[in-house]
């Protein structure tokens, strides 16, 4: 682990945090063991092997692998506009060590915006992503320089692509293809996958990840279903288990549940393209690389 890097990831912390406050967000402290956690299925490039429960006082609870559903809750609660450093555990299969990109225990910035579309949560994002990368390439030119990163100051708006469109252009080597192919942010929008996705009435999904040159996908995050008929129907059809929502099927059938967008910018994954590293291990002081043994 070099000084450098721990250095550029304090300064991006300090950036996302200082461009939440600024823009009306509350900072909510994360949730470790949850009941409700983010099922990660169905989803085209999922590779989470499975979920880790324990039980607290004779309840089944889950190491959380992302609050997607306490976000619709607080949401639903009157809050508009929140965000947390949520630490996410996600037993990827060992196989994904090699892809240089995923780890099984990481940092996302995580938020959501009540009563927000898919096209105003990506714009927020997209200002947030400008607005660091500008002041990270100023404030910290001697670190970045030391480890030899070059990145650049893309401009808004991101360039879109459809999944679909991907998929039947490169086939299932298509997010390779993509990253090889750019040398900005991209969005990749319209994506088959959670139950949480808002799709409408044709089928099109209000989701969006953010790839970046050379590393890929940074970011996961769309706009949410709050429709109770549609939220059970898309349960049942994936097979998750409605008991583990219960309080957020509760407030979608008395019609609390609020719509809203939001997404996560994985920290590790953000940081390892700004300071150019090989790995995304190379920016955490304590790895945790899938199918690597713990040290420490």
């Amino acid at each position: 682990m070099r000084k450098e890097i721990l250095q550029i990831q304090s300064y991006v912390l300090n950036r996302l945090t200082n461009f939440m406050y600024k823009n009306g967000f509350i900072w909510i402290l994360p949730v470790i063991l949850s009941k409700s956690t983010d099922p990660l299925y169905p989803d085209p490039s999922g590779s989470v092997q499975k979920s880790l429960d324990v039980e607290v006082y004779g309840q089944k609870l889950t190491l959380t692998q992302s609050m997607i559903v306490q976000k619709q809750y607080l949401i639903s609660q009157g809050l508009d506009r929140i965000f947390i450093l949520s630490p996410n555990i996600r037993i990827e299969k060992p196989e994904r060590a090699s892809t240089g990109n995923h780890l099984f225990e990481f940092t996302q910035l995580d938020f959501e915006i009540a009563n927000a579309n898919e096209n105003e949560a990506r714009k927020m994002i997209e200002s947030m992503i400008v607005n660091s990368l500008r002041y990270i390439r100023i404030d910290m030119n001697l670190e970045l320089k030391a480890l030899g990163s070059s990145f650049r100051v893309p401009k808004a708006p991101f360039k879109t692509y459809r999944y679909m469109d991907l998929l039947d252009k490169y086939g299932e080597n298509w997010e390779k293809e993509l990253v090889e192919s750019i040398k900005d942010p991209v969005w990749v929008i319209d994506i088959p996958r959670y139950f949480y996705d808002m799709e409408d009435e044709y089928g099109v999904w209000h989701n969006y990840d953010l790839y970046v040159p050379k590393y890929g996908e940074i970011l996961s995050g769309g706009q949410r279903e709050y429709r109770y008929e549609i939220l059970v129907k898309k349960m049942d059809s994936a097979g998750v288990d409605k008991s583990k929502y219960s309080k957020l099927l509760e407030l979608a059938k008395d019609n609390r549940l609020r719509p809203s967008a939001g997404a996560g910018l994985g920290i590790e994954r953000f940081v390892r393209w700004i300071a150019d590293v090989p790995h995304v291990k190379d920016v955490q002081p304590f790895p945790r690389v899938p199918g690597e043994p713990v040290e420490l």
